[in-house]
């Protein structure tokens, strides 16, 4: 066969399978390289049931809309991976629409790149994910979890391990409409509705429009109502017959929702606590105090002329509205520029207003005096001071209650474009680029409270109240630019049975952040809004750095700029030997980096420049994969074992409190583990899946805890005996919290005529609360233990059932439909998503941290339909 003709038919192919078959990478350059290895090896991935392990020398694992149009209708596809090895998910709530926590072989969700369309969804400034901001799951075609490792060309910042893409669907060539309408417990409705164009043109134009809407009440506190709408819109563009095109995709998402369900991790010692979010409450113990009920309230009313003092409505955590507005606008596009040339440009926009929650406080409606200034107005690091009425009593003696969310506006530009070149039909290179710009603006203005104590708007930055001299007072101001430049080239060759890939990614990382407020020791900030009042502030806090030590041991440091770069070589190196059509064994090593987060990095501006702690190092990880493979039409299995390094780990927990991120080191960290799964299908209307996971970590050293006080003699804190002396958080040879010890589960799916049922179980094994492995303690006349070392393992059952009525009359067809789904079918009550923390000692009487409160039993109805 002359070399064109085998190109010309490997194009061909590669266009039909491009088209045809579920993706296996998260860019069109990944997509691209990854469909024409299969081409060519004549290896194509299968699927069962919806349950896909593609041939490559990574651990992956790709659910397609098969089993995710079983799940609830909106449900987040963050939970529907649960049915991932190595997976582990907690919902905030049956219908994903308030977020959750994410793991994925113990990397938390600041560590998991997630792409949509191979566009980068991790915020720019903390890498945190947002499992209730996803594209409606009926839209998305397939999604690819890639349990240990990045991709080469992956544009990111964060990511020491694994990986979730997921790939909107191709618009149809054939025009079709339906509406999806959902009802259940909590007060959940849900309407969906999709136009499919078909082809507008003889060239094969074509487009889908999408939209949606979901509210339901507040599961726990009985207050709250969750309200989110969603708009998608996707046109296509083929390029003649080889796989080429160029496509635009749009997304909105609106979510406005009331937090709820989450409580101290404090059980025992109960006394007059009581099931609720605040700091005095407690966690539930058993299934029916889950559903406490929060107190309405009234804000007092302000009198002239007198000293009002404010009170407390609006404080309680089920009060907050955490809105967000995201958007994005994403082209994904693939060119045949010669045989065997391939180029895949995939530039896209997004656009995010959000904020953490609108927590209230206590504000002062007069001035303040620093170092014999007086007139000052703005936030000193304890009180906000406003120097005028806000009230509305016609006086500036009071204090009053206003709201002053964490607010970020982002803009983020990227471009991921790759070369592909096919030396030969079994030796083939890629070169590909990468740019990521974030613009980070991080304030937090202050707004009213209607008197029943919730936000008179979601989103105060954009009618802030202003102090007497018409400034903004703010608790944050802080504009940064995450940059992000990579480059990356990857080889696979055949050679045999044996394919080799080797590739290697260099980012080039630039943080330029701009501090507008004062920093000191602890993080915290005072800002202000002119020249003469942080003068004045300057002078009475002098930041005093010690000589000899050269690190600050009081003052605060003044507003400045500083800017951080980082690179460093990653390798991907990777192997499969095909043992038969339908085995396989494959290997995978990769070396990763997360750069600190915009939190940790402005924490750092306490230190002087030119301080070791005034740059955070990265942490890195090394990631080794081994495992065996075996696909047929009917079997589908993998398991793999793994071996992660980490170096200078980072740990971070978000104190709801103090509305920051705390950071400590826990240096190096080793973790092992195996994952597994089966999917079979003994005949055309069953299958079966199971799947399940161990995991296993060990921090290497005891991590500096201070000088001891006379609490932690008390509570008997590693290394204190008495008063002063140097105390250790005793973290050496211990599991990193968060993530479950295990995870185990399966699926079975049965059809008899128009009716199929699905029953899916997950047993999730036990999380330590601290890297220390300890229980938590508080001083209570002596240590007196609160909560144990672990949250409990448990078991959730889930429930589908399906009736098509294509298959009971000729005048449906497949998109009409009833559905029901249970989620937690055996109403199991267990300690929900919680972010792990390094100490375990209760100070002043408050929790520690916090866990949400696991969704309860759920029932919900499905029609659709469809022509």
């Amino acid at each position: 066969m002359h070399r064109s003709t085998l190109y010309a038919g490997s194009a061909l192919a590669l266009g039909m399978a491009l088209v045809a078959t579920p993706a296996l990478a998260q860019s069109t350059g990944s997509l691209d390289f990854e469909q024409q290895s299969i081409v060519v090896s004549a290896r194509n991935a299968k699927s069962v049931n919806g349950f896909q392990l593609p041939d490559t020398p990574k651990a992956k694992q790709v659910l397609d809309q098969t089993i995710i149009a079983h799940q609830v209708p909106g449900q987040s596809i963050n939970d529907i991976i649960n049915l991932v090895p190595g997976v582990s998910f907690q919902n905030n709530d049956p219908f994903g629409s308030s977020g959750g926590k994410l793991f994925i072989r113990g990397f938390d969700n600041t560590r998991i790149s997630q792409t949509v369309d191979g566009i980068p969804l991790n915020d720019t400034g903390g890498y945190a994910l947002y499992s209730n901001q996803q594209l409606d799951p009926e839209l998305i075609e397939q999604v690819n979890v890639n349990l240990g490792t990045t991709d080469v060309d992956s544009p990111t910042a964060s990511a020491t391990g694994s990986t979730v893409n997921y790939l909107s669907r191709t618009p149809t060539e054939d025009f079709h409409a339906r509406v999806l309408a959902s009802a259940g417990e909590y007060s959940f409705m849900r309407i969906f509705g999709e136009v499919d164009t078909g082809n507008l043109t003889a060239g094969g134009l074509r487009a889908w429009l999408a939209a949606s809407s979901a509210t339901n009440d507040a599961v726990y506190g009985g207050l709250g109502k969750i309200d989110k709408k969603q708009f998608n819109f996707k046109v296509y563009q083929p390029l003649g017959s080889n796989g080429d095109f160029i496509s635009i995709a749009g997304h909105y998402n609106k979510n406005r929702n009331n937090a709820f369900g989450s409580s101290p991790l404090w059980t025992m010692n109960n006394g007059s606590r009581v099931v609720g979010a605040g700091s005095g409450n407690r966690y539930p113990l058993y299934g029916d105090e889950r559903f406490y009920q929060t107190a309405r309230c009234v804000l007092p009313a302000p009198v002239a002329g007198v000293a009002d003092v404010a009170g407390t409505c609006g404080s309680d955590y089920e009060y907050r509205i955490n809105p967000s507005d995201t958007a994005n606008i994403r082209m994904s596009s693939r060119f045949t520029l010669a045989d065997g040339l391939v180029l895949t440009v995939d530039p896209s926009i997004q656009w995010t207003s959000a904020n953490g929650g609108t927590l209230a406080y206590t504000v002062s409606e007069r001035t303040t005096t620093i170092n014999g200034v007086s007139g000052i107005t703005g936030y000193n690091g304890s009180t906000y001071y406003f120097g005028k009425d806000v009230n509305g009593d016609g006086d500036a003696l009071d204090t009053a209650r206003l709201m002053a969310p964490s607010q970020t506006k982002t803009v983020r530009l990227g471009l991921n474009a790759s070369l592909r070149y096919d030396i030969t039909k079994d030796h083939t290179i890629r070169i590909a680029y990468a740019y990521d710009r974030g613009r980070h603006q991080q304030t937090a203005e202050f707004g009213r409270l209607y008197d029943s104590g919730f936000a008179s708007t979601p989103f105060p930055v954009d009618s802030p109240i202003t102090d007497v001299y018409g400034n903004a007072v703010e608790r944050r101001n802080r504009l940064s630019y995450a940059i992000l430049h990579q480059v990356s080239g990857e080889y696979r060759g055949h050679f045999g049975p044996v394919t080799l890939n080797a590739g290697l990614r260099v980012p080039f990382l630039k943080r330029n952040l701009n501090q507008n407020c004062f920093t000191n020791a602890t993080g915290g900030y005072a800002c202000f809004a002119s020249s003469d009042a942080n003068a004045a502030f300057a002078a009475a806090n002098p930041y005093v750095v010690n000589p000899t030590t050269g690190l600050p041991v009081s003052g605060y440091a003044v507003p400045q700029q500083r800017v951080f770069t980082y690179s460093r070589p990653l390798p991907n190196v990777g192997a499969t030997l095909s043992l038969s059509r339908a085995a396989s064994v494959f290997f995978n090593y990769s070396k990763s980096m997360q750069v600190p987060g915009t939190d940790n990095l402005y924490q750092s501006f306490y230190f002087p420049v030119g301080n070791a702690s005034a740059k955070p190092d990265p942490e890195t990880t090394d990631n080794f994969d081994l495992g065996v493979r075996y696909r047929t039409g009917k079997i589908m299995a993998q398991a793999s074992a793994w071996y992660t390094i980490y170096q200078n780990r980072l740990a971070s927990a978000y104190d709801r409190d103090l509305n920051t991120t705390i950071y400590r080191n826990l240096g190096r960290v080793d973790k092992y583990g195996f994952d597994g799964s089966l999917a079979y299908a003994p005949m055309k209307d069953l299958s079966i899946y199971v799947f399940g996971s161990y995991l296993h970590s060990k921090i290497r050293d005891n991590v500096d805890g201070g000088s001891c006080t006379a609490t932690n003699v008390t509570l008997q804190m590693y290394g204190c005996t008495a008063a002063g002396g140097q105390a250790f958080y005793q973290t050496a040879g211990k599991r990193e919290s968060g993530a479950p010890v295990y995870t185990f589960g399966g699926r079975v799916d049965g059809t008899v005529g128009p009716f199929s049922l699905g029953v899916q179980a997950k047993r999730t094994g036990p999380r330590y609360v601290n890297d220390q492995n300890l229980p938590f303690y508080v001083n209570q006349g002596g240590r007196v233990q609160i909560f144990g070392a672990k949250a409990p393992a448990y078991t959730t059952v889930d429930l589908d059932a399906k009736l098509a009525l294509s298959k009971i009359s000729s005048m449906f067809n497949e998109r009409t439909f009833f559905q029901m789904n249970v989620t937690n079918l055996f109403d199991v009550t267990y300690v929900g998503g919680f972010d792990g923390t390094l100490i375990s000692q209760a100070t002043n009487g408050n929790p520690i941290t916090y866990a949400q409160i696991s969704p309860p039993r759920t029932v919900i109805g499905t029609i659709s339909f469809g022509f």
